[in-house]
């Protein structure tokens, strides 16, 4: 106990000194007991932990499975609680929880001078996913992009503004979008996933470090349904210096829905604020494209972990859809 709560300490002492952060609690409510009974059921929950921007703690789970373990993957080392149930269970429920505390990170005091790197080094976050190629028409747009930048951080910031000014964010998508990139590129319309996605293939293509980082944004008020709450933005690593936020995402968000044209002073504000900077609304659950999970989930590799999956007798639950896949995440803020 004496050693938990010093390393509470140690990471209280090295989180920045924000005054903007969130403090709450969230609650996962899980049941999956319609889903066809007779058969096992097996449930890979995100499991968050804590980090320079985010203190995560009191995590607590309880319910009628037979089994329960936090596991990692082998690639990304992400955590996640395993939840499994023998097919003679008629039942299967189960409640996970945990407080956090989340505070801005920004990520601005770039150096003068850009460090030498070998892109041997970070090949995992140079190399494509399934769904976000960096050859072909992704090069091509990549190479016009950054045509006339040196080094990473103006590729970046290229690749930033240009995300920005060719997406929008379309209500319609189911979720948070699933990251299609070569399909985006004909209909540039999505959600975060979609836009998250494109930045980072475009960059990567363009020879700079970069990954996703899938997480969930907290709620405002107290007992608030957060369900369809989840939320992803991008990092690219400045040699020398470390990962860097962006989200190109949240501005197209802010932009719709306050009906904000690019040239709208507005905009420019919303785009200087979420370049290394991300504020304390979220947190951060997991990174990584193509997964395979801790036990192994049947079939191919899941797409991303920021949603729970599930596979009931090896069929897999619509992870975009918390109703149908029967689940509610609820936030409480504390004071």
């Amino acid at each position: 106990m004496k050693r938990l709560l010093l390393i509470f300490v140690l990471l209280i002492i090295a989180m920045p000194a924000f005054a903007d952060q969130q403090t709450g609690r969230f609650t996962w409510q899980f049941d999956l007991s319609t889903h066809s009974p007779g058969k096992e059921a097996k449930l890979w929950i995100p499991y968050p932990v804590s980090d320079n921007y985010q203190i995560i703690s009191d995590i607590r789970w309880d319910g009628n499975y037979s089994e329960s373990a936090v596991y990692t993957e082998r690639i990304f080392g992400v955590p996640m609680l395993y939840v499994y149930w023998p097919k003679e269970t008629s039942e299967r429920q189960i409640t996970f929880s945990f407080a956090v505390e989340r505070v801005e990170q920004v990520k601005r005091d770039f150096p003068a001078e850009e460090a030498t790197y070998d892109p041997r080094d970070y090949k995992l976050y140079l190399s494509s996913t399934k769904l976000g190629p960096i050859t072909g028409e992704v090069k091509k747009l990549a190479e016009q992009i950054t045509s006339n930048k040196q080094g990473v951080l103006e590729k970046a910031r290229a690749v930033y503004d240009w995300t920005i000014e060719n997406t929008y964010r379309d209500p319609e998508t189911t979720g948070c979008g699933v990251g299609d990139v070569t399909s985006f590129l004909r209909r540039p319309g999505g959600k975060c996933a979609d836009i998250s996605s494109i930045y980072v293939s475009l960059a990567r293509a363009a020879g700079v470090p970069t990954r996703e980082v899938l997480g969930i944004r907290t709620g405002k008020t107290d007992n608030q349904d957060v369900s369809k709450w989840q939320h992803c933005w991008a990092e690219f690593y400045l040699p020398g210096y470390g990962w860097v936020p962006v989200d190109p995402a949240d501005v197209r968000k802010a932009m719709l829905k306050q009906k904000l044209t690019l040239d709208d002073p507005t905009v420019d504000k919303l785009r200087d604020y979420f370049w290394g900077r991300v504020d304390p609304y979220r947190i951060r659950l997991s990174e990584g494209r193509d997964l395979q999970l801790n036990p192994p989930q049947q079939g191919p590799a899941i797409n991303y972990l920021m949603y729970p999956f599930a596979q009931i007798g090896g069929d897999t639950l619509d992870w975009l859809d918390s109703e149908k896949f029967a689940y509610k995440i609820i936030w409480n803020k504390t004071l």
